[in-house]
C-alpha cells in the first residue's frame, strides 16, 4: 500500500520595509518534502492566520506562488510568500491539498507557528 507523505517546515522573517501603515509584514519560506514512498502533487492550500486579537482570515487557492510540484519521494520543493496583519504578534497554520499520481488525495499540516517582530519575542 502506497504512503503519500508531506512534510513541512517553516522559516520566518520580518519585514520592515513593508511594515507600516499599521500592518506588520512577515516573509515565511515553506520547505516540503516527499518523506512518503509514491510521487505526488500539491493542488492546493489553505491557511489560518490570526492576530493577536483573535481575528482569524482564512486564505484558499489552487497553487502555492503559481506551481504546482510534482515531488519524488525523497524531493523537496521551497517557497517565499508573505503575509500581513494589523498586529505585532499572531499566528499562522495551514493545510496543502495534495493528490498522488495515482489520483489518491490527501493532506499535508503545515504546524502553527509564531508571526512576531524579533523584538516581540522577548
Amino acid at each position: 500500500m502506497a504512503n503519500p507523505e508531506f512534510r513541512c517546515t517553516v522559516k520566518l522573517q520580518y519585514l520592515p520595509e513593508q511594515s507600516q501603515d499599521g500592518q506588520h509584514a512577515f516573509a515565511y519560506t515553506i520547505t516540503i518534502v516527499n518523506s512518503g514512498d509514491v510521487a505526488a502533487q500539491l493542488v492546493a492550500r489553505h491557511w489560518v492566520i490570526t492576530d493577536a486579537h483573535g481575528h482569524t482570515e482564512e486564505v484558499r487557492g489552487l497553487a502555492v506562488v503559481g506551481k504546482q510540484p510534482l515531488l519524488a519521494p525523497g524531493q523537496s520543493f521551497e517557497y517565499t510568500s508573505w503575509t500581513r496583519i494589523p498586529t505585532a504578534q499572531g499566528t499562522m497554520r495551514g493545510t496543502f491539498f495534495c493528490m498522488t499520481e495515482q489520483a489518491y488525495p490527501f493532506e499535508a499540516e503545515i504546524p502553527e507557528f509564531m508571526l512576531a517582530q524579533p523584538q516581540q519575542l522577548h
